[in-house]
């Protein structure tokens, strides 16, 4: 049976050979009905310029304007027109999407479709500018469906179906009153099924649920997706409706979130994309690469402290990699589950609590676990690779086996006090992941476990290479 990827990688080959064809542009046209709007802004790429212009000249200016809609990066295609269709184009697109495409163009080209914009595009685009990229303004549509709560159910179908010929986000219909303030939603099925007896104010929802247009986006992800409705109403600080959040606009605010995180976890000030220069990406990288040079000198320092342990009992240092990396490995374990519990704003200093002995009572019996391994497996190969004794092997494999359950433990509750702290302190946790916790893990281990080795195996026993 084919795979999915291999039916849309067939499907994609028959909508390029379709375009390439010799078909009339009517005919054209009405095969390309068939076909959806993402399948044809994936296909662009492959076309000749010449065969996108004959596209867009069948499609028309509404349907191009859902498939730039879809692209990734629209700037080259919108290249390709002349500045008045460009701006055509655009002003057909809601206003974020219009958004989107502007921004992928090159300054002045922007400057000059802007410029001829429809009014009512262009001042959209204005206001949705107006916001940070960090607030819930700069994500919204202004495409919605908003009624008055004074009229009757046949005058509301009315407006509605006036609005829905420039707006096609109808599942929900806000409603505002006689200040223009928001006053609720109506969801469309209570609309179409109201009697004409009904009135308007019985199937309002008043407690419909909305944002503020000037909160930060991360703040609001959760909240949006554990309402899990088509869109949210954006407020103003006056009450008054701004725009809409859709459920596309809260996946592509889920994903920038999850790309920004993934960047962080990697030790990034912000997320890298193709297009940038080698000096842009630098400056991403280098704050946090200068700080851990400074943490690996500590840690360096910290090694060096114990190279008496390395000169009496060389055998030591052959597993001190072993201790580092699995502490950076359970650091990051006990890090990636903190983060995601803190989502939770509502945590209560107990649950906190709760959480750091459970992170610590795991990596106890994990490194209790993996520490007999090692006692088992150490002691073996000391002894016959080595040539210790079988008293000094077993000594020295639980000595590693030892300051590995140590290391664990510390790591595990490092893992979780460190970004609570900086949530506490209003940083993002994302922040406190990956390379510092690594490095601080590493410093944990090296300290644990020379510290063991010259306590138990050099001075206790008197053990030497």
């Amino acid at each position: 049976m084919k795979t999915f990827n291999d039916s849309k990688s067939q499907h994609l080959e028959e909508l390029e050979a379709l375009i390439s064809s010799s078909l009339s542009e009517k005919e054209l046209e009405d095969r390309l009905s068939d076909y959806h709007d993402n399948d044809i802004a994936e296909i662009l790429e492959k076309l000749a310029p010449q065969e996108r212009l004959r596209l867009y000249r069948i499609l028309g200016v509404d349907r191009t304007a859902e498939i730039f809609a879809y692209l990734d990066d629209a700037g080259p295609y919108m290249e390709e027109l002349s500045l008045e269709k460009a701006a055509n184009v655009v002003s057909h697109m809601d206003s974020d999407d219009a958004v989107d495409v502007l921004e992928d163009m090159d300054e002045s080209r922007k400057a000059e479709i802007v410029k001829r914009l429809d009014h009512e595009t262009s001042e959209d685009v204005k206001l949705l500018w107006s916001y940070d990229d960090d607030e819930i303004g700069s994500c919204m549509t202004t495409n919605y469906i908003c009624i008055h709560n004074d009229l009757t159910i046949r005058q509301a179908m009315r407006e509605l179906i006036r609005q829905a010929g420039e707006n096609d986000n109808i599942s929900t219909i806000y409603v505002v009153d006689e200040q223009d303030k928001y006053y609720g939603a109506i969801d469309l099925k209570d609309l179409i099924v109201a009697r004409d007896t009904d009135t308007l104010e019985s199937i309002i929802s008043r407690s419909y649920p909305y944002l503020l247009d000037n909160e930060k986006t991360d703040d609001c992800v959760d909240r949006i997706k554990e309402y899990a409705e088509d869109s949210l109403p954006v407020l103003t600080q006056e009450g008054k409706i701004a725009g809409i959040i859709t459920s596309s606009d809260v996946v592509e605010m889920v994903d920038d979130a999850m790309g920004d995180d993934y960047a962080k976890l990697g030790g990034l000030t912000a997320e890298e994309d193709l297009n940038e220069t080698t000096v842009e990406s630098m400056k991403k990288r280098l704050p946090w690469l200068v700080a851990l040079l400074f943490l690996g000198m500590l840690v360096s320092s910290v090694v060096g402290m114990f190279e008496a342990v390395v000169a009496v009992l060389p055998v030591v240092i052959c597993f001190q990699s072993m201790v580092l990396d699995m502490a950076g490995n359970v650091g990051t374990q006990s890090l990636a589950v903190t983060i995601r519990v803190l989502m939770d704003e509502n945590l209560k200093a107990k649950q906190k609590l709760g959480l750091i002995l459970k992170e610590a009572r795991i990596g106890l019996a994990n490194g209790f676990v993996l520490g007999v391994m090692t006692l088992a497996v150490l002691g073996i190969y000391i002894h016959f690779f080595k040539g210790y004794d079988w008293g000094h092997a077993f000594l020295i494999a639980a000595c590693v086996g030892g300051a590995l359950i140590t290391a664990m433990v510390i790591s595990s509750i490092v893992g979780t006090v460190i970004p609570m702290f900086f949530h506490k302190i209003h940083v993002d946790p994302a922040v406190a992941s990956g390379p510092l916790i690594t490095t601080v893990n590493d410093l944990v281990a090296v300290i644990t476990y020379y510290g063991l080795s010259l306590i138990i195996l050099i001075d206790m026993f008197h053990i030497a290479g």
